[in-house]
């Protein structure tokens, strides 16, 4: 029985960790993510702010008020991966894409960040 539950939920984790990744994409690399997550506030189009702070530090704070507080990684990869004080994590990447700065989620969704 176990072996049969193991492989009903392989499929899930062959998708868990991919990004949508358009064919205009470039990933950004481990030094970059690490620039530009230094002392950084990010701005999205759509009003949040990401705040990632030296020591591992992270907040969000959405267009409407309110925080998310956690910590954050820069992976080997470049890829930011966040736990949040409620217990909730999530991995994020970081692309250029036509001459913009993007976040893409693990969930599929694409953030444009204010230049």
């Amino acid at each position: 029985m176990k072996l049969i539950v193991a492989l009903m939920l392989f499929p899930s984790f062959l998708w868990a960790d991919t990004f949508k990744h358009l064919t205009s994409d470039t990933a950004l690399s481990r030094a970059e993510v690490i620039s530009l997550t230094s002392h950084a506030v990010l701005e999205f189009f759509e009003g949040g702010q990401s705040r990632y702070s030296v020591g591992g530090s992270y907040s969000y704070t959405y267009q409407g008020g309110g925080t998310a507080f956690g910590r954050f990684a820069v992976e080997q990869d470049g890829m930011v991966c966040i736990t949040y004080r409620n217990g909730r994590d999530r991995c994020d990447r970081f692309v250029r894409s036509h001459g913009r700065l993007v976040m893409l989620t693990q969930d599929g969704q694409r953030f444009a960040i204010r230049p």
